[in-house]
């Protein structure tokens, strides 16, 4: 075995043992852009607000 070998399957053993670290889960999709969006108009609101707009 090569070095260059050895070292991509200890890379690919060493990724395929990573646990999650307590994230987002990729099932939130619908939350995020809710939250995405009500932060956007409480951003315009703000700017109207203040005249900056």
């Amino acid at each position: 075995m090569t070095t260059s070998a050895a070292t991509a399957t200890t890379a690919t053993a060493a990724t395929g043992a990573r646990t999650r670290t307590g994230g987002p889960k990729d099932d939130s999709n619908l939350l995020e852009h809710i939250v995405g969006w009500t932060l956007v108009v409480v951003l315009a609101m703000l700017l109207t607000q203040t005249g900056l707009v």
